[in-house]
């Protein structure tokens, strides 16, 4: 017998795209995960997405975003990684950051990585099939 699609909706976030001097894009890794994801979540009711975008940063990785420099990267979707069988879709915003990140609330790991090529590390198909492109192919890579 096929298999029935999950007809529930995707998952909402905000995530964060965080670059370094040298165009790395920042990932996290959750406790008691193995894959890689943008920093960000999902909203609380009624929060508006920058105003998640801004507690969120601030819970993962101990820095707010600078004003000015926040930039919508666009929405992305594909499969959740936390959540077996339902898709995430993220609104994502490129964003500089006040201060160095550091791993906070349940962040247990940072990286960064080239977008252009990630590695083998293990990361979040939304991040991996989606993001990481997007942003590899608007820097010309």
């Amino acid at each position: 017998m096929p298999s029935v699609p999950d007809a529930r909706p995707p998952i909402r976030t905000v995530a964060a795209l965080i670059r370094d001097a040298a165009g790395r894009v920042l990932l996290v890794r959750k406790r008691g995960s193995t894959i890689f994801i943008q920093p960000g979540g999902k909203p609380e009711p009624g929060e508006a997405p920058l105003a998640t975008l801004a507690r969120e940063l601030v819970e993962e990785l101990g820095a707010r975003p600078v004003p000015g420099t926040i930039r919508p990267l666009g929405e992305f979707e594909d499969e959740a990684v936390h959540e077996t069988g339902l898709r995430v879709r993220a609104t994502v915003y490129a964003c500089a950051i006040d201060r160095e990140p550091v791993a906070g609330a349940e962040i247990e790991e940072l990286a960064w990585v080239d977008p252009s090529h990630p590695g083998p590390m293990s990361i979040a198909p939304l991040s991996r099939r989606r993001i990481l492109p997007a942003v590899a192919a608007r820097d010309g890579g």
